[in-house]
């Protein structure tokens, strides 16, 4: 069976047509528009296009098309309810409000698939759980590091969703309770340390203080202009102020990877986004502190913590996993990933 997963970022829709093998067969992107209606014409557009292009890829010419419309899964950020109601989006708020399910069943009326939609985090970690680093796994916690952190837990071979479909926002998770003010209106969340924004904000106190020369070389000058990715550039380079940042944030990323390992229990932590393309210069900091944090950690299984593998694809990978598992196709629950 096909299915197609659409991935609404900040500035681009990912959409993709994906067989229940993980095989992708069509590819396309287009600019995201903040209203919501303009959304929904945007999405239902890629979904015909992607299914055209997957049929044409898989049929031989003349043969009939499917009579059954491929189920779709959509990722948005922000918070969605069961109903598939983008309820609140801080990065996409012309969306607010949105019935993205039903808006999107209606532009599709005249084909009738079965649609899914879920919070974007919650989606990539359906991608990673069923076809990157965490497939074969049926306990796995992903953590996706970007500009703030997003995630989401798969148990049991199942996506949690909570009771009004809100679990897994994980970077709003309070680790100092005087901390620095956050965008959801408290202070000290994870995300203000342990994201890429986070990595940030300790470089640039750095830089103020006097150190962290080279990066603020490499952020043109202005321990203002500091960001994360300056960071990870220095780092790869062989810094050694960059390496002593690194260790202050590995230490915030492990605090919370231990707090959620200690009530989630996963066998494996996938860790996503820009910052892990420094690799093992990154994660051997992280994994080192999250033993010493983690409860029983010399008697209890390893937790493994790995890179994921699916890049940018993996929200639409994601979303297209969750409609197979709607239409009724279980992925995340196959012991290997595999058909």
């Amino acid at each position: 069976m096909i299915s197609v997963g659409l991935d609404v970022g900040g500035t681009k829709i990912l959409g993709v047509a994906m067989d229940e093998e993980g095989n992708i067969l069509a590819e396309r992107r287009r600019a995201t528009v903040e209203h919501g209606e303009d959304m929904l014409v945007n999405l239902a557009e890629l979904y015909r296009l992607l299914i055209e292009e997957a049929s044409t890829a898989i049929s031989p010419a003349g043969e009939s098309p499917a009579e059954v419309a491929p189920p779709v899964g959509v990722g948005v950020p922000g918070l969605v309810d069961r109903t598939g109601t983008l309820v609140f989006a801080p990065n996409l708020r012309g969306a607010n409000g949105t019935d993205v399910r039903a808006g999107l069943a209606d532009e599709l009326s005249n084909l009738g698939p079965v649609i899914r939609v879920d919070n974007d985090a919650t989606c990539a970690t359906a991608g990673e759980s069923a076809f990157g680093a965490g497939r074969g796994r049926t306990d796995v916690l992903c953590v996706a590091l970007g500009t703030g952190i997003g995630g989401g837990v798969v148990t049991g071979g199942k996506l949690l969703s909570g009771a009004s479909n809100f679990a897994g926002e994980i970077g709003h998770i309070v680790v100092e309770a005087h901390g620095p003010p956050c965008g959801c209106g408290r202070r000290g969340c994870w995300e203000r340390y342990a994201s890429g924004s986070g990595l940030g904000r300790i470089a640039r106190d750095a830089a103020l203080a006097g150190s962290a020369s080279r990066i603020v070389s490499l952020a043109g000058g202005e321990p203002d202009t500091v960001r994360g990715e300056h960071v990870m550039e220095a780092l790869v380079e062989g810094d050694a102020e960059a390496a002593v940042i690194v260790e202050e944030f590995a230490w915030w990323l492990a605090l919370g990877l231990a707090n959620l390992a200690n009530i989630f229990d996963p066998e494996v932590i996938v860790i996503s986004g820009g910052l892990v393309k420094a690799g093992e210069l990154l994660l051997e900091p992280v994994r080192r502190t999250f033993r010493l944090q983690l409860e029983g950690a010399n008697v209890r299984p390893e937790i493994e913590i790995l890179p994921g593998l699916l890049g940018d694809r993996g929200g639409a990978i994601g979303a297209a996993v969750i409609g197979l598992e709607a239409a009724g196709t279980a992925i995340l629950a196959r012991p290997d990933g595999s058909a």
